[in-house]
């Protein structure tokens, strides 16, 4: 089973750089998207070339429109599906979105960026909070859980260009690395760390200075799984040559279930 996570920044901007051919190409099963910026009565013609490639689609969308939002298209129609989570502020912002299946769920995760300023970044450490407390709380019914997306954080500074200048940069504070570590130290795994160790893999480039071709990115985008998922795991791959985005999609193979 291939499981794709992608923050494509506009689902109707990566349409236009032949987004929908790269994915039916992929074959993938499932994929979460995160930033899709559109409400699916928008984009009927999207809508149609989705469901042509045989997928099930479920979006949870943002109140202001143009913003935020995440979907998830999947082969495997589910059992059930949860739109947000139940605090206003986030659900008004189109954050969560969670698909349960016969031997899993699977959620579409997109954190707030803390960039544009304090206000934010306050917002972003109120959502973490919040979200820790859910998956925590969420695990005890759903103990099979994929939580994907963007999460607007590096976890360590082999996630990082360069961590020394970027150590206050928000997405790469001490206080969210920790959130992280902490994520982590409650039994869910960083997939790709996983399978690979090494520097220099990431996931999103600033459209500033070349970065995406000089490679000093950022790996922001990331399948977390609890642990009865971890004998399950096949691969993590990071696909950096798919480029409909300032980010580009993580593919999460799992063995099937037996």
């Amino acid at each position: 089973m291939k499981i794709i996570t992608y923050n494509v920044n506009g689902i109707r901007s990566a349409s236009t750089k032949n987004f929908f051919g790269w994915l039916q190409s992929t074959d993938a099963d499932m994929v979460c998207l995160q930033e899709v910026k559109a409400m699916p009565e928008q984009i009927p013609e999207i809508i149609a070339l989705i469901e042509s490639l045989g997928y099930h689609h479920y979006w949870f969308c943002a109140e202001k429109k143009g913003y935020s939002g995440v979907a998830l298209l999947t082969k495997i129609k589910p059992l059930h599906v949860e739109y947000g989570c139940g605090e206003e502020w986030i659900d008004k912002e189109g954050r969560i979105l969670r698909a349960d299946f016969e031997d899993f769920s699977l959620m579409s995760v997109y954190l707030p960026s803390g960039s544009s300023g304090d206000e934010r970044q306050a917002k972003k450490y109120v959502f973490m909070d919040f979200f820790e407390q859910y998956i925590t709380n969420l695990r005890l019914t759903h103990p099979n859980l994929i939580i994907s997306g963007d999460y607007n954080i590096c976890h360590s500074a082999i996630d990082i260009h360069n961590p020394k200048s970027n150590a206050k940069s928000s997405g790469f504070l001490p206080e969210e690395r920790a959130w992280m570590d902490l994520l982590v130290g409650s039994g869910l795994t960083d997939t790709f760390r996983h399978f690979n160790k090494d520097p220099h893999h990431y996931t999103w480039w600033s459209y500033r200075a070349g970065s995406r071709a000089k490679n000093l990115g950022w790996r922001i985008d990331y399948h977390l799984t609890t642990p009865p998922m971890l004998e399950r795991l096949k691969n993590v791959r990071i696909l950096p040559d798919a480029i409909h985005s300032d980010h580009c999609p993580v593919l999460l193979e799992l063995e099937s279930k037996t």
